[in-house]
């Protein structure tokens, strides 16, 4: 039910301005990690997926940030998933990239 309310906020105009990122972001970001609701067979298959794949990310999300040193956590742990934070350190630390020169 609060996803709903969320969309319809967003709908009504509660977009991102610019100026209000950070709640649009929270609300986005709650929007998107929500569980798929329903009663079928398809959405309790969706549900046991999406359960399955949150375990595996909060897991993939805590190894990352116990393998890295201290004054580093509070740079990375805002990433919302393990694949944005994979792609961030890759991006800050990765090889010499065109687009670094």
């Amino acid at each position: 039910m609060a996803t709903k309310n969320i969309i319809a906020d967003l709908n009504k105009g509660e977009k991102l301005t610019g100026t209000n990122y950070d709640i649009w972001f929270k609300k986005m970001t709650f929007l998107l990690n929500e569980p798929p609701e329903g009663n079928t067979a398809q959405s309790r298959r969706n549900l046991e997926a999406f359960e399955t794949w949150s375990k595996k990310d909060h897991c993939a999300r805590f190894t990352l940030l116990s393998c890295m040193h201290d004054d580093l956590i509070g740079a990375y742990e805002h990433c919302v998933t393990a694949k944005e934070m994979w792609d961030q350190l890759r991006f800050d630390f990765g090889g010499t990239f065109v687009t670094r020169l």
